[in-house]
């Protein structure tokens, strides 16, 4: 027939090797005659699928397989056995002489012990363990043993004693492994049957053209493979730097199209950058373990006369301050913390624009960077979480200015709707923050927050009170928001899938 020639002249030439090799019904042993590896073979059924030459089905099932440890354990016995075979010749040992005997580390012989005393084999009194059992029940194989000299095993075939000893096995550490495999079948269809009882032969029909080909001309006298342009192929997943990155890279292009400079800093920190030059008092809440990450190390302090000049600050006041009015100590703005925001950039970057003549202290600049804090993970909270940060230093900015450089930005960042409300926050005076609208979700979204730097920050590190607007904004809700990310945790799993299919960061 037509159709069948049609069909053989389509034929890849993996197709070819492994069509002879049908009536085996063994995946496995269509690999080994045709040559062939697993994946290809499979890659090749699914061709002769499309071609109506077979039928592909599968089923999941689960199986119990031996781990490394099971292995192990396999040859020198478990640890609970060995335990045993010591306590069936002493009855009576000491905890520490038991362990040491056995040969079983601290960790197998925790394991050892609460295994046999589940079993009532043993009692443990006055740091003794106390054999129980008799003869018989020391000689008799435990559950968890047969169930190791029998594997691997079809989960669904277990019997309720190998089921309670899986059970068992699978809270110790790599002594058994549960998989998911799929298992795949076919059947020849009608077909499929014509075709294996013709005598295919490899015409050697070419596959693609090349340069030597198209010279030589030789393509005149061969003979072309048939294709179906119809035929689903594998997808292709190019190379992309990830999402979060995307996002991130977007981000730093708008601040510098708007004329800022990039700032960059150490994720480790002293207190005095994170906490003492913004005025953050020494026994606020925020500089507690519930909220940050201490390092256990101490770091040096810049110049003295800016920590004395911070000290005093804190200490009484500056500029028409009254200050926090207890005494600053030194030691404890040594010491080193993750930092909890990227304003201690901003910090630093006023002390350095402190050094220039005072008509040269001015200047836009962007911070973009991860920060840290000791939060309970869930779907809404990380220990780790990016911010975008700004300072704009100029004795002419207002705060209009700082609403007009937040309204650019979330605009650029594809927000359409903007607001601002009234805040306090510790750094600034006035302070605002900024909410967009979420045209999905019918909702105001609050993004950050913001203002101008209070003197009690400015006049230590510039010198003198010039007005700088600041501001701290969360990226990470952005981003979710983005790609409709419902779990923060989702953004760093690295799932190889959700990076293939996740779309490009396009505003």
């Amino acid at each position: 027939m037509q159709s069948t020639e049609k069909i053989i002249e389509s034929l890849s030439p993996h197709e070819r090797k492994i069509l002879p090799f049908l009536k085996e019904k063994n995946i496995n042993e269509i690999c080994k005659k045709a040559g062939l590896d697993k994946v290809s073979t499979i890659r090749a059924l699914e061709y002769l699928q499309n071609k109506n030459i077979l039928k592909i089905s599968s089923v999941k099932k689960r199986f119990i397989e031996i781990g490394v440890n099971g292995a192990l354990y396999k040859k020198k016995g478990l640890p609970e056995r060995r335990l045993l075979n010591l306590l069936d010749s002493k009855r009576i040992v000491g905890l520490e002489e038991g362990q040491k005997e056995s040969g079983l580390s601290n960790d197998e012989f925790k394991a050892a012990i609460g295994a046999l005393k589940k079993k009532a084999m043993i009692e443990l009194k006055n740091k003794k363990i106390i054999l129980n059992a008799n003869k018989e029940e020391i000689s008799k194989k435990m559950l968890e043993e047969s169930l190791i000299e029998s594997l691997p095993l079809e989960y669904d075939s277990l019997q309720p004693e190998q089921l309670h000893a899986v059970k068992s096995l699978e809270k110790r550490k790599n002594i058994i492994q549960i998989k998911d495999e799929k298992i795949i079948s076919f059947e020849i269809t009608d077909l499929g049957k014509q075709i294996i009882e013709q005598d295919i032969k490899d015409d050697k029909l070419i596959e693609q053209l090349d340069a030597e080909i198209l010279k030589k001309g030789s393509w005149k006298t061969k003979k072309f493979r048939r294709y179906d342009v119809t035929s689903p192929v594998p997808a292709i997943c190019g190379g992309k730097r990830h999402f979060v990155n995307q996002a991130l890279d977007y981000a730093r292009k708008i601040w510098t199209e708007m004329g800022f400079k990039e700032m960059t800093g150490n994720m480790i920190q002293s207190s005095f950058w994170n906490f003492d030059a913004l005025f953050t008092a020494q026994d606020h809440p925020v500089r507690e373990m519930q909220d940050t990450f201490f390092i256990d190390k101490k770091m040096e302090l810049p110049d003295k006369k800016l920590v004395d000049t911070v000290k005093k600050t804190h200490e009484n006041g500056i500029g028409g301050s009254k200050g926090w009015r207890y005494q600053w100590n030194e030691e404890e703005a040594k010491k080193i913390v993750l930092r909890t925001h990227t304003t201690c950039l901003s910090a630093e970057t006023l002390y350095e624009l402190s050094k220039l003549p005072i008509e040269q202290r001015k200047g836009k600049f962007f911070a973009l960077g991860k920060n840290f804090r000791n939060e309970t993970v869930d779907w809404s909270h990380g220990f780790e979480f990016y911010q975008t940060e700004g300072i704009v230093i100029d004795p002419n900015a207002n705060f209009k200015h700082l609403l007009g450089y937040l309204k650019q930005f979330y605009k650029k960042m594809g927000f359409e709707k903007i607001r601002f409300a009234p805040a306090y926050f510790p750094y600034t005076e006035p302070s605002v923050e900024v909410h967009v609208w979420h045209p999905e979700k019918k909702v105001w979204l609050e993004l950050g927050g913001a203002g101008i730097f209070r003197p009690e920050i400015t006049i230590p590190l510039l010198g003198k009170q010039i007005p700088v607007l600041a501001w701290g904004q969360g990226f990470d809700r952005i981003i979710m928001d983005y790609y409709q990310i419902k779990d923060l945790r989702e953004m760093y799993r690295n799932d190889i899938n959700q990076l293939r299919k996740i779309k490009f960061w396009i505003k």
